[in-house]
């Protein structure tokens, strides 16, 4: 499976959690036997346009945050174009699913899954798309820039019950008709991390629901990374995500 990457996401560009170092090595060192990696290239302004104002990507700018978050935007276009024809993982940072259209918070900058859908809308290789959300919190930013566009339908898993969430899983793949479905893959409600909820096999799980549902749809499938912060356990639940998808 391809996984979309670049030696810059090392850089530890501020002092969150989703910056910190050794984050991107800890999945590096598990995932590189199992995967080919494909060179991340920065999104251009008229990608990050789409999605956030002029102000706010001056503000980014401002903060000398621009050349990260422009290259983890580019990373999740390239899996989303990947994923077209086969199943391939965005292995970015920063995060974005916390940045609306002209702000953010929770360690994101560009809303790298709203760029990367809309980049395949407006060059028409998809009509329609769906986002599944697992990570530990609601992903507000991809809600109120996504959840306006009548082309897509945005779920953010939410059950405190893993046998439900499970099936909230199940049940919102089951009925998605989507052309591509892009995951936005937080592995912070992992049991031993911030939410202590689920099992490293149930990132597997719900890999292989997305791409059995790709796969019944005739469209494709991608994720890419949010957050998750217990780096001893994040390397095992990216790679299991990645075997579910890739089957």
């Amino acid at each position: 499976m391809k996984v979309i990457f670049h030696e810059d996401f090392y850089q530890v560009y501020t002092g969150d959690p989703a910056a910190a170092a050794g984050r991107m090595e800890a999945i590096v060192e598990v995932i590189a036997p199992h995967v080919t990696f494909v060179v991340a290239e920065p999104a251009i302004r008229q990608h990050l346009a789409a999605v956030h104002t002029e102000r706010y990507i001056r503000q980014v700018e401002n903060q000398d945050l621009y050349t990260v978050a422009a290259l983890a935007a580019g990373g999740a276009i390239q899996a989303a174009q990947i994923g077209l024809n086969e199943p391939c993982f965005g292995l970015i940072r920063p995060p974005g699913h916390h940045a609306s259209a002209a702000s953010a918070w929770g360690f994101c900058h560009f809303n790298n899954m709203a760029i990367a859908l809309e980049a395949l809308r407006r060059e028409q290789k998809i009509k329609t798309a769906c986002v599944l959300d697992f990570d530990l919190h609601y992903g507000d930013g991809t809600v109120n820039i996504l959840g306006k566009r009548n082309w897509v339908e945005v779920i953010n898993l939410e059950n405190h019950d893993r046998k439900r969430y499970l099936a909230d899983a199940e049940c919102a793949m089951t009925n998605c008709t989507a052309d591509v479905i892009g995951i936005s893959a937080g592995f912070d409600n992992h049991v031993n991390d911030w939410g202590g909820l689920l099992q490293t096999d149930d990132y597997n799980h719900m890999g292989a629901l997305v791409r059995d549902a790709a796969q019944r749809n005739g469209g494709g499938c991608f994720a890419i990374l949010e957050g998750g912060y217990n780096h001893d356990v994040l390397g095992e639940n990216v790679l299991a995500l990645i075997e579910g998808m890739a089957g």
